[in-house]
């Protein structure tokens, strides 16, 4: 075990923030770390500083001489046209077959590692600077929210590859599931002190709330003892007999301090809708197809919801889970059948396209004063405010200079001060931070009303779904099956395809099971004609030939609808933000439909 990494009395402000102070930490080439603290604490700041990004106000950054940094890049570093191997071997100057080798570790292979690199999709794109980050043979990762955007599979894929890797990683995420599989240390940022715990992300969160309420408990015992002691000295220090005994107690006094509590950034407090619970079919879909401009991308659909359910959607990314929440919110007209509705219901969404129609002229606090049902308490709405991270002068903000990120904080706010039983959700933990996503858990837990929702979050999917719903192939169905059941289900097929890879025998038997077909069983069977099968085969080449255009227009537009959703996230200017969604909206409305030509092409070639 060598130190990688000290960072000593390190000092950081931006104006009157501060980020950083006094700060110490210890890196060694022995452990995984997860880094966490609430949104804005400053550690994609600090991570900017060890990369030399960014100068510390004070103190120091100690590197070890052979240190070899790789961090995973937000940013898209690829040149316009160029393949996923020529960028490899660009990036890390090693040769083609070396280059190959690695990339074959992700699965790139293919069109993924010989066609450009531009138009796969985000996680095929995190796959391939994986990849890169490997070939520099670095011996300290740092991976700033690397799960961002990435489905359920990738997200594994990532996983096992990180606990693969034998060298020391530093992974910021608010993903407690992620940082559970792939960490064996916490590192926590709060109010500009870094505190490394030696256990992972449970444990560490355990242990923050019972140092919290020692603390509150150690000082609850000092306020009684300062009252003790002042009573005493304001009724002696009078008399000429007791005055000596007042002053000595008046020194005990000034002795006492209370303990610095980080729970004074005021701890996230969420409350859900208070409203009465229903039985029955909260909603109905019969004969449901979904997609854009008549073009389904899952038909066939019945599906029942209860209420009081909690309903998961869960499926790869692009197989139309947003696009079935919007089907059911009736954002998007059905293609076919009818999505029906119980008596009394009332909807509340929290979605992407919600953001652009907030009221510019209005400030955070008055938007959710008129949002909020009549008669809420003003502290009660301070409170979900401050949840969402508007705390002290932030709920005073125009919504007109808000960012992306911000109005889609309002927007689960205003939700959660409304009246709504049904709540429609989709991602609803973007945004915030652990114990923001842990609250709103909670909030959901107690909720009385209906929730259906999208989310990339495994432990938060684990807590708050009670049914899992499945968006796969064009179909929609009820799981028959818990979460991690369906975990389960996903890792075993990923566990399949990397023994494939390695070359491990996949387990058979030489027994022919005794429902097989009988050409199965060794019988003769009726073959086409040598003619109808070149036929055949010339069909299938041309269908193959179309599926890997199609796959190359999802790739391009998959990125494109990635670009534009960060843009819009970071967006403050209302005018623009309206022109990206309207992009966006078109974009995911092609994407859509080359998704659905994508199944129809499939169904062709599996007739």
């Amino acid at each position: 075990m060598s130190v990688l990494l000290q960072i000593r009395d390190a000092s950081k402000r931006y104006g009157d923030q501060v980020l950083l102070e006094d700060a110490e930490c210890t890196i060694t080439s022995d452990t995984k770390v997860g880094f966490v603290g609430r949104n804005g604490a400053g550690k994609s700041t600090l991570l900017r500083c060890i990369l030399g990004d960014e100068e510390l106000d004070t103190g120091s950054i100690i590197r070890h001489p052979k240190l070899k940094i790789g961090y995973l890049r937000q940013h898209d570093p690829f040149l316009p046209g160029e393949t996923s191997l020529e960028f490899l071997m660009r990036d890390s100057e090693q040769p083609d077959w070396k280059c190959g080798e690695v990339a074959g570790q992700f699965e790139l292979k293919g069109k993924y590692l010989d066609g450009p690199v531009g138009e796969l999709s985000g996680g095929w794109q995190t796959r391939v600077k994986l990849a890169a980050l490997l070939l520099h043979e670095p011996n300290l990762l740092l991976l700033d929210e690397p799960t961002n955007f990435l489905d359920l599979r990738t997200q594994i894929l990532l996983e096992h590859f990180l606990k693969d890797f034998r060298e020391a990683c530093l992974i910021v995420s608010h993903d407690r599931a992620f940082l559970g599989a792939t960490c064996d240390s916490t590192l926590d940022l709060s109010v500009g002190k870094l505190t490394m715990y030696p256990g992972k992300i449970d444990d560490f969160l355990v242990y923050q709330k019972e140092l919290a309420e020692h603390d509150q408990r150690v000082n609850a015992a000092t306020e009684a003892k300062r009252k003790q002691l002042q009573e005493f000295v304001d009724k002696n220090r009078a008399r000429a007999s007791t005055a000596t005994r007042a002053k000595s107690k008046s020194k005990m006094l000034d002795r006492l301090e209370l303990k610095d509590i980080q729970a004074e950034q005021a701890r996230a407090t969420v409350r859900a809708p208070m409203v009465e619970p229903r039985k029955g079919p909260a909603v109905r879909c019969k004969d449901l197809a979904i997609g854009y401009d008549g073009r389904a991308v899952a038909k066939g659909i019945d599906l029942e919801i209860e209420h009081g359910s909690r309903a998961a959607i869960v499926g790869d990314n692009g197989q139309g889970k947003t696009t079935l929440l919007r089907t059911l919110v009736q954002s998007l007209r059905a293609v076919h059948g009818e999505v029906k509705w119980g008596f009394g219901c009332e909807i509340g969404t929290y979605a992407q396209h919600v953001y652009t129609s907030l009221p510019e002229n209005k400030t955070v606090l008055d938007y959710l004063e008129y949002e909020s049902i009549p008669g809420t308490k003003t502290q009660t709405i301070l409170d979900v405010a401050g949840a969402m991270l508007f705390r002290g002068e932030a709920v005073k903000k125009k919504i007109s200079v808000l960012s992306g990120g911000e109005r889609a904080r309002l927007c689960m706010a205003t939700l959660l001060l409304g009246k709504c039983n049904i709540l429609v959700l989709d991602e609803p933990g973007n945004h915030l931070d652990v114990e923001t996503v842990e609250a709103l858990a909670d909030a959901l837990l107690e909720y009385k009303g209906t929730v259906i929702f999208t989310s990339h979050d495994r432990h938060f999917m684990k807590r708050v779904a009670s049914c899992i719903i499945e968006v796969k192939d064009g179909t929609v169905v009820n799981y028959r099956g818990d979460y991690d059941s369906y975990l389960y289900m996903v890792n075993k097929e990923i566990d399949s395809v990397e023994q494939e890879r390695k070359g491990t025998p996949a387990k058979s038997s030489n027994k022919t099971p005794a429902n097989a077909p009988n050409n199965a069983k060794g019988k003769p069977s009726h073959k086409p004609s040598a003619q109808k099968q070149a036929i055949m085969a010339n069909d299938e080449r041309l269908i193959k030939k179309e599926i890997g255009q199609v796959e190359k227009t999802i790739a391009r537009l998959d990125l494109q609808r990635k670009t534009l959703n960060e843009q819009l996230m970071q967006s403050t200017d209302a005018i623009e933000a309206l022109k990206l969604h309207e992009e966006l909206t078109k974009v995911s409305t092609e994407l859509e439909a080359a998704e659905m030509r994508w199944s129809e092409l499939q169904e062709q070639l599996d007739v």
